[in-house]
Formats: structure tokens, C-alpha cells, sequence
């Protein structure tokens, strides 16, 4: 029987290529291991499956009964409804401890940098795996997509090493052009749903007795968003009812510019202002230096619910 790996429930590229690059090192290990995904790929990971001549991997959103290793989170808002019913035998991540539980011992890799696959391809290098042509490249943009192009408070010098190494196994020689197109891929929103763009880099979070959805939108300029904002509020309005949460949060990134503008629905808008120490202006400010949801908005909210 196969043991599935798989990253949160709406998947960004560093879970989709995580799940992908785990699954072989884990084959290469003697395991019988499939990469799937718990949800539709962004336009982004469509890029780099594309680029680098991979499948997109098998869409499964039950695990109960099963075996598995998870990539790119560890709480249960991210994770598969029957997820209680699984047995995780392993956790790669790069984020903080979250809810999940197990009931036997696992294999665990959480570190404080910028990215999973940056963690995945530390056990390649500690297995003495090869990592092939492919799947390195893909690896490398996962990462350059998780830290923007090291632009991140997430990134490490980890991070940049492992990239320049992932780039001269795929044969890469400027690395950070491929970046910039995969962020170029990123901004283009026409003819996208306001739910498809919310849900893009959508992650849910407990905190305390509350739930709140936190989405992330990276582009090269935000005014790709002028004409669809008020298509963005209400639709966050609609989600937020959906799913009780307390709150729906989008940031819209500028890369360039380097900021975030924070877009909020919420039951009480003072506690994100008080997170974040700001006044709020039509349910939305600027926040200049914000590029890091992990980083730089989650550990700011967390403490006061």
C-alpha cells in the first residue's frame, strides 16, 4: 500500500513541489510513496510543473486509513478533514508547531527558514539522495517563490546557499530572472474569480476560540487590483460568513515596492490594528516592509486572540 505526501489544503508551489521532491527521495529511501495535493494548483506551480516537465500530482482529500508524510504545515485548519483518521509518519516544515497530534512517534523536520523544500533538500544531502536534473529546478523555484527572491524576513542564508545549489544541479544560470517570470505568472489576475484569487495562498488559523482566513496575493504591481477590489471585499465578506471566522484578511503584496496592503473583514477591527499598531481606512491600510505572512502577520495576531 502506498503512503501519500501531501501539503495544505489550498496549495501553494512549495507544497506541490514539496510533496513531488519528498516522494522521490522517500522512493529513493525503499518507500512506496505518492505525491498528491489536497486542492487546484495557482498559476505559479502550473509555471515550474511546466518549466521543469513534471505531472501535476493526484488530487485526494481523504487520507483516512492511511499512511503519511505531510509537507508545508502542521495545523489543523490546513489539514485534510479526516487527517485524525491518518497515520502521519512524518512532518518536513518550515513554519511553527501547530495542532496536529499523532498517537506514535514520527520522523519530524522543522526549521526556522524560508522554505520546506529547503528543509527536504537538507535530508536529500543528509541521505546522500541525488537529486535529479527536474526536480531540482523545481525545488529552487519553490523556494525563490517561498522567500520572494530572498527579499523575505523569512529567508536565510540557508536558503540562498541551497538555491545557488539547486540552480547548478537544474543547469540554471540566472536564477533570479526565473524568478522574476514566475512572479510576472503570479500577477496576472484577468479573468480569475475574486474566490479563485482569495484562495490562492489561503491559509485558516484557530486562535484561541476564534478561526481566522488569511490570504496572500504576490505581484510586481498592485494596480492589477484597482478595478477588482471591491469584487475582493465582497467576496471575503461571503467567505468569512461560509466559514464563521472571525476575520478574512488579503494581503496584496508588491514585491517591488516592497509592502503590503492589508485588506480586512472582521467582526473587530480594532484587534488588527492593535497587531499591527495602524488605523485602518476602508478596511484596509499599507503596510510598508510587509512581505511575510508567516513572519510578519500571523506572530502579530496570534497573542491577541
Amino acid at each position: 500500500m502506498s503512503t501519500y505526501v501531501f501539503g495544505h489544503t489550498n496549495p501553494d508551489s512549495d507544497s506541490i513541489v514539496g510533496a513531488i521532491s519528498l516522494a522521490y527521495l522517500k522512493n529513493k529511501l525503499g518507500e512506496d510513496c505518492v505525491a498528491t495535493r489536497q486542492g487546484e494548483i495557482s498559476p505559479e506551480t502550473e509555471f515550474i510543473l511546466n518549466k521543469f516537465g513534471a505531472d501535476v500530482p493526484e488530487l485526494k482529500t481523504s487520507y483516512a486509513g492511511e499512511e503519511v508524510y505531510i509537507v508545508d504545515f502542521s495545523d489543523l485548519a490546513q489539514a485534510p478533514k479526516d487527517i485524525q483518521d491518518a497515520t502521519i509518519l512524518g512532518i518536513y516544515d518550515h513554519h511553527k508547531l501547530g495542532d496536529l497530534t499523532t498517537s506514535a512517534p514520527l520522523e519530524c523536520w522543522i526549521r526556522p527558514i524560508g522554505c520546506s523544500n529547503t528543509v527536504i533538500k537538507e535530508a536529500y544531502d543528509y541521505h546522500g539522495v541525488k537529486i535529479p536534473k527536474n526536480i531540482a529546478g523545481m525545488m529552487m523555484c519553490a523556494i525563490l517563490s517561498d522567500t520572494v527572491i530572498f527579499k523575505s524576513p523569512t529567508c536565510t542564508k540557508i536558503d540562498t546557499k541551497i538555491v545557488k545549489e539547486l540552480a547548478e544541479i537544474a543547469e540554471i544560470k540566472d536564477y533570479k530572472a526565473l524568478g522574476m517570470e514566475m512572479f510576472i505568472v503570479k500577477s496576472a489576475v484577468g479573468g480569475t474569480s475574486p474566490r479563485e484569487l482569495i484562495t490562492r495562498d489561503y491559509k485558516e488559523f484557530n486562535m484561541g476560540s476564534s478561526k481566522l482566513g488569511v490570504g496572500q496575493l504576490e505581484v510586481v504591481d498592485l494596480s492589477v487590483f484597482d478595478k477588482i477590489k471591491d469584487d475582493l471585499f465582497d467576496d471575503m465578506k461571503k467567505l468569512k460568513n461560509e466559514g464563521k471566522l472571525h476575520s478574512v484578511i488579503l494581503l496584496l503584496t508588491d514585491i517591488i515596492k516592497e509592502g503590503s496592503q492589508l485588506l480586512v473583514v472582521s467582526d473587530d477591527e480594532s484587534k488588527i490594528e492593535s497587531a499591527f499598531n495602524t488605523k485602518l481606512e476602508y478596511s484596509q491600510v499599507w503596510l510598508d516592509g510587509v512581505l511575510s505572512r508567516k513572519k510578519q502577520v500571523i506572530p502579530f495576531l496570534q497573542p491577541l486572540f
